[in-house]
């Protein structure tokens, strides 16, 4: 399909009074339920899904729908869908820590044509989409200049799987601290992804993530001119295993970082 500009338009939109739902339940008690022991979800995060699903579904009727809330069996491997995280951040969101996020992208079969993400707390409305270039608040973004990893600062996240993978996630942890300038945590995905876009964060990386953690972010690093793969730089769909994206030019040296090659 062709991702005009009236789709851009209208699907920002859509984001965008999502993310108008959180500023709207910011300071009122939190209904929070537990889906696992750190998995928690909000009567906010399913009213956005919602939400979401009914205004771009308006703006795209057919497409179909892969959703944190109501994830089902929808694939990947043919047709529009739309791979939404209602509230990416929703431990923030529950202790009001204002990086949380709306994210949602455009998968047409076989790439994410169209990334949105919106910090609706900061006010920070992020989009890409594919051959067009990615911005923020309307203006252009690019990845950073940083050349190699010693003064770079890295972003990353710890999965609901950190049980399971704990010693491996240390590892990564404690590779990328004694390499590189710093590494920071936001505890979203989309965020990081996002910042790595605008060059705030030069790299990002995580282990155990979904497709709609990083469906949006994909869309829009590739945009600002960055890469993203697997760890050991194969390509990267939604919903695998490993992400990294950086800034490309220190690509290779994280790749090595995360794969012991240094």
């Amino acid at each position: 399909m062709e991702v005009t500009e009236e789709f851009i338009k209208s699907s920002v939109e859509a984001v965008r009074r999502g993310g108008d739902l959180i500023i709207s339940a910011w300071d009122k008690p939190r209904n929070i339920r537990f889906k696992g022991r750190i998995d928690l979800v909000t009567d906010t995060d399913v009213a956005v899904e919602e939400a979401l699903k009914k205004s771009l579904g308006s703006i795209l009727p057919g497409a179909d729908f892969l959703a944190e809330e109501s994830a089902s069996d929808t694939s990947l491997d043919h047709g529009l869908v739309w791979i939404v995280d209602p509230l990416d951040g929703t431990t923030n969101f529950a202790h009001k820590i204002p990086f949380v996020a709306v994210s949602a992208g455009l998968w047409t079969g076989q790439d994410v044509d169209l990334g949105i993400i919106y910090l609706p707390v900061l006010n920070e409305m992020f989009w890409a989409a594919k051959g067009r270039g990615a911005f923020c608040n309307g203006k252009k973004i690019e990845v950073s200049k940083t050349a190699t990893i010693e003064p770079a600062l890295i972003a990353t996240g710890f999965p609901y799987t950190v049980l399971k993978d704990i010693d491996i996630i240390i590892k990564y942890m404690r590779n990328a601290l004694v390499n590189t300038r710093g590494v920071r945590r936001c505890g979203s995905a989309a965020t990081d992804l996002a910042y790595t876009a605008a060059g705030r964060f030069d790299a990002f990386y995580e282990v155990g993530l979904n497709p709609w953690d990083t469906a949006a972010g994909l869309c829009l690093v590739r945009e600002a001119g960055g890469m993203v793969t697997t760890f050991d730089k194969g390509p990267y769909k939604p919903g695998m295993r490993e992400i990294l994206g950086s800034n490309g030019l220190i690509h290779d040296q994280m790749s090595d970082l995360l794969t012991d090659g240094l």
